[in-house]
């Protein structure tokens, strides 16, 4: 059996990872949660706050974990295989490395770090400590996602000519002290929400030689809350990626993708997945139900059970895709300047 702690659990994200360790202890799935660390106790008493899509809802029962308000104690008391943190940013490099020092696996929520320096030294610690590291790009478990990494890969409708990937909603209010709109512990939201389909273009297309963003910032302290980047790959294929977190009123919370591949265009839109072939029917593709946080969890203490390598998010790829925001930020900060990628 796995034994899992899981840090920040019961914060808006923490939840949704706390949902899933219930349901794979109930599927008797070789996981434990033994222990849940919260700062904000009254959380342990159910008040909650409410995020942008529908996870971490449910009423707990908390009797069954041992809870704590220090990850110090917890790291400390608890005889645990991996931590689960689901942390703010800016908290993510010290917690993963108190962690894996003490001889722990790590799973990470993203974005890894607050920048590239930081993931790095989280790299180099997991290594030093042979043990695994892992960052929960949740999208790279999310089966439409997943279905689109097949056909780019395999490639089924033939090369990629242009890719466009979008998703926003609502300011996050809701968060803990308001750290998601405070700059200097979130990154705001090019950083915290856009960096999903960054995440997604790096893993589809690899590293862009260069990015040109233009962005705004409209709440003030909050960083970018508005952006759209071009991304410049050596095949001229046209990819873009938008995102707005200032989107208010009754608009909720979308993600959606459209890649135009030479054959067929397949477009992912208010949860749905469809494929248009250039000269045949278009078509729903059967694909399974399960969201990319059960999945992604699944695969990790899988890794751990069969010691085999992390390889669907190893978190050299999850450093790269901070490199990539490091420089849509550059752009953004000269008006879209077109900035290099290094590496």
């Amino acid at each position: 059996m796995v034994r899992v702690g899981l840090i920040g659990g019961i914060g808006f994200m923490g939840r949704s990872h706390l949902d899933n360790y219930i349901r794979l202890e109930l599927e008797r799935f070789p996981v434990k949660l033994v222990a849940i660390c919260d700062i904000d106790s009254e959380k342990f008493e159910g008040k909650f706050i409410k995020g942008n899509i529908g996870i971490g809802t449910i009423k707990y029962d908390f009797s069954k974990c041992r809870l704590y308000t220090s990850m110090d104690e917890m790291l400390e008391k608890e005889e645990l295989d991996y931590v689960d943190i689901a942390l703010p940013t800016y908290l993510h490099a010290d917690a993963t490395i108190k962690a894996l020092n003490k001889g722990l696996n790590v799973l990470c929520e993203k974005p890894m770090a607050l920048n590239s320096k930081e993931c790095a030294a989280m790299i180099e610690c997991a290594k030093k400590n042979n043990k695994k590291l892992m960052i929960g790009h949740c999208l790279r478990f999310w089966p439409e996602y997943e279905y689109l990494k097949e056909c780019v890969e395999k490639g089924k409708f033939g090369k990629v000519l242009e890719g466009y990937f979008y998703r926003g909603g609502g300011p996050p209010k809701w968060s803990y002290q308001s750290w998601l709109l405070t700059k200097e512990k979130s990154g705001g939201c090019i950083l915290d929400q856009h960096i999903h389909d960054v995440d997604t273009i790096n893993w589809l297309f690899g590293k862009p030689e260069a990015v040109s963003t233009i962005a705004r910032n409209v709440i003030p302290g909050s960083g970018y809350d508005i952006v759209s980047t071009n991304y410049i790959y050596p095949d001229g294929k046209v990819i873009n990626a938008q995102d707005d977190w200032t989107l208010e009123g009754d608009y909720g919370f979308e993600m959606m993708f459209r890649v135009n591949f030479e054959k067929a265009n397949i477009i992912y839109q208010h949860g749905a997945l469809k494929v248009n072939p250039n000269r045949e029917k278009s078509f729903t593709p059967e694909l399974p139900k399960e969201m990319g946080y059960y999945r992604e969890i699944k695969y990790f203490v899988e890794s751990l059970i069969n010691n085999t390598p992390i390889t669907v998010a190893p978190p050299e790829s999850s450093k790269e895709t901070i490199e990539i925001v490091e420089a849509e930020i550059n752009s953004a900060d000269d008006r879209g300047k077109i900035i290099p990628i290094n590496g």
